[in-house]
């Protein structure tokens, strides 16, 4: 896939108040700090789109970013960064798990993982908890210029054999680098993949919602 056009929508904090649900959608979501602005703007070869943080945790919001006028990365917010308040992580526990779990369009969810540590709890329980949801979702493995691509494998094979305590296979993987370009093809050769086969779900207006269903 060539990224020619790659355009912020908006920022939400409803679910509401998102784009209708009638283009596909590919979800990035991980840890705090992972890389994962570093890893969108590299992805659409647009420095700046999404925008990175010297604050872990500070982007609460949910951002759309719409590609090639035909689908869109969805931005969530990161999560497990310890300063949240209880009341905080309540609310973002909320607010996202019903995003993933009742957007129509969403297609695939890319859980960003930091390659240069060992199976993370947090991580390994949100897989778990993708996968209780029936939500199909792939491992994108961070920051592999930062260190050896032994100690990389080394990581990869650990985490894998943690999901493995939950699942019967686990999902399909990329290894990437923001810096080196790495992983780039291959993560939007996958989105391109399952473009082809989107077909617009069953969709509800608010306003025809309003209307008792009717337009």
């Amino acid at each position: 896939m060539i990224v020619k056009t790659a355009e912020f929508i908006c920022s939400n904090t409803q679910i509401s108040k998102l784009p209708p649900p009638i283009k596909a959608e590919y979800a990035f979501i991980g840890r705090s700090n992972v890389g994962k602005s570093s890893l969108i703007n590299m992805l659409v070869a647009k420095k700046g789109l999404a925008k990175t943080s010297q604050t872990p945790g500070k982007t609460q919001l949910i951002n759309h970013f719409f590609i090639n006028d035909s689908w869109y990365i969805v931005d969530l917010p990161g999560y497990g960064y310890a300063r949240a308040s209880k009341a905080n992580k309540a609310n973002w526990n909320k607010f996202i798990h019903n995003y993933l779990d009742k957007r129509e369009s969403l297609q695939c969810v890319m859980v960003l993982i930091d390659s240069r540590l060992e199976p993370q709890k947090i991580d390994v329980e949100f897989c778990n908890w993708l996968g209780e949801k029936g939500l199909s979702f792939v491992l994108v493995f961070t920051k592999a210029d930062k260190q050896s691509s032994v100690k990389t494998d080394q990581n990869l094979a650990k985490f894998k054999k943690a999901l493995l305590e939950t699942f019967e296979e686990t999902p399909k993987y990329f290894i990437t680098s923001s810096e080196l370009q790495l992983g780039r093809d291959e993560i939007l050769d996958f989105i391109d993949n399952i473009n082809k086969d989107f077909v617009i779900p069953p969709y509800t207006s608010p306003l025809e919602r309003a209307n008792g269903g009717e337009d």
